[in-house]
């Protein structure tokens, strides 16, 4: 047994894990009691935990197939993460055109969540950029799905969580730049009201667009913060010092947080020191920033998740619509900074359409994402927030989540009994299942008899 957790290390289990680096060796290590994939471990719950079951870490598949110079269409295995894809042809003037707050994800993960970023309202979520993929089924079959060949499979698998089959290669689309340098700019604000104007005005200006709030902003200071919005830079747009290398690549984090800090090193005072360098640091970018400092911020820093302590944390992330959007989203803030929890990290943006994935987070509205150390009082309060979250018809994001239960679930999420169809077709006997699918109810309850165990 192997013991595994998410990001937020707040669930741990106990799993059988195998690595394989071929596609037979993936086929002959299903284990049809139960079986999911795992990346790079970075969905925050339990997304890729099977408590006393079998989980196939993908990141030795991480094999390119072919790539297109002329359209900059790739072709690889699941494994390989965005880290890789911008290391090798970021210097040939291609770039993530879906990309999340990190580059250290897999393009299966990155399919199995649709993830999003900063330019959802501009470019949507992953499946935009996927063209094709092969999924190993629980039949053994490995079949090809597209938008046109199995269709139904194909938009499944996108906000699936890997609970349909094992993916096992994708073609996807890369986006044309002639630097790895973004140009930016910092829009300070003093209460909610102006952050969400703010946002929208902005909306079709920059492609890019992310807010910090100031979490100690309470009152007629509530959702004070900093906007940054940008776009990819050109050649023209560089100062000298970094036009001698308009395509650099960054490398390793030179810095890492070594070990679980104690828990009492998080507390009122050392968040407040954070949120005010954030608010700082934000408010005072340059004007042209490496992709590094301006798509994944916290990858500066290896192992940043230890720095919440042995009880892990949780990444709540909401999206409400934009009907009555300033209201809802003021009742919800309100309800976080005096809940007497410990906000610390988060990020407000707008979404746009809704992809076709039948279980795809993203809809059109204003989502929130807000780090909270986990404490004896976390679980009430996301149970609290989960009830404003489904009145104000939005839901929750499953690649971030740890808690939310099945009833809530299926009212956040009306495609559920569509799903369920699909995963009749694809895997009538539940073969590839996780703690988070046996939580919300996509798949029945472990065979095993365990899941995953809170920290």
């Amino acid at each position: 047994m192997t013991r595994l957790a998410g990001w937020g290390a707040n669930v741990r289990a106990d799993c059988v894990l195998r690595e394989p680096e071929t596609e037979a060796q993936v086929s002959a290590w299903i284990d049809r009691e139960g079986t999911i994939a795992r990346g790079l471990g970075r969905s925050y719950g339990d997304a890729a935990l099977n408590g006393g079951g079998r989980v196939i870490g993908t990141t030795r598949l991480n094999r390119y197939i072919a790539f297109d110079d002329a359209t900059g269409t790739l072709e690889c295995e699941a494994g390989v993460s965005l880290e890789h894809i911008l290391r090798h042809f970021a210097p040939r003037g291609w770039f993530p055109m879906i990309t999340p707050g990190t580059k250290f994800v897999t393009v299966g993960g990155c399919i199995a969540n649709d993830v999003h970023g900063k330019a959802h309202h501009a470019q949507g979520s992953f499946s935009n950029c996927v063209d094709r993929m092969t999924i190993l089924l629980a039949s053994g079959e490995i079949v090809a799905a597209s938008r046109t060949e199995n269709p139904d499979l194909f938009w499944g698998t996108f906000g699936g969580m890997g609970l349909l089959g094992i993916i096992l290669t994708a073609t996807l689309r890369l986006t044309k730049i002639e630097t790895t340098y973004f140009r930016q700019k910092a829009i300070r604000v003093n209460d909610l009201e102006a952050m969400m104007a703010a946002l929208d005005e902005h909306d079709h200006t920059f492609p890019y667009s992310v807010a910090s709030l100031d979490v100690f902003a309470t009152g007629a200071r509530l959702g004070r913060g900093v906007l940054v919005v940008g776009d990819h830079a050109t050649r023209d747009d560089l100062p000298s010092r970094f036009a001698s290398d308009p395509l650099r690549v960054s490398g390793s984090p030179r810095l890492t947080v070594p070990f679980e800090l104690p828990s009492f090193t998080l507390n009122r005072l050392s968040i407040r020191l954070v949120n005010a360098v954030v608010q700082q640091i934000q408010a005072h970018a340059s004007t042209i920033a490496h992709y590094e400092g301006f798509v994944y911020p916290l990858d500066k820093l290896a192992h940043w998740n230890r720095g919440y302590g042995p009880t892990g944390f949780t990444q709540y992330q909401f999206v409400i619509p934009f009907t009555d959007g300033l209201q809802r989203m003021r009742d919800i803030l309100t309800a976080i900074l005096s809940s007497g929890a410990l906000p610390f990290l988060n990020v407000l943006k707008r979404l746009g359409k809704e992809s076709g994935g039948v279980l795809s987070f993203p809809q059109e509205g204003y989502t929130f994402a807000i780090d909270f150390p986990i404490r004896r009082n976390t679980p009430a309060l996301l149970k609290r927030l989960d009830a404003m979250v489904l009145d104000a018809g939005g839901r929750v994001y499953l690649g971030k989540d740890s808690f939310l239960d099945a009833a809530t679930f299926r009212a956040m999420y009306p495609n559920m009994d569509r799903w369920l169809e699909l995963k009749a077709k694809y895997d009538p006997d539940g073969v590839f299942t996780s703690d988070l699918g046996r939580r919300i109810g996509l798949v029945a309850p472990s065979r095993h008899g365990h899941g995953g165990a809170r920290s």
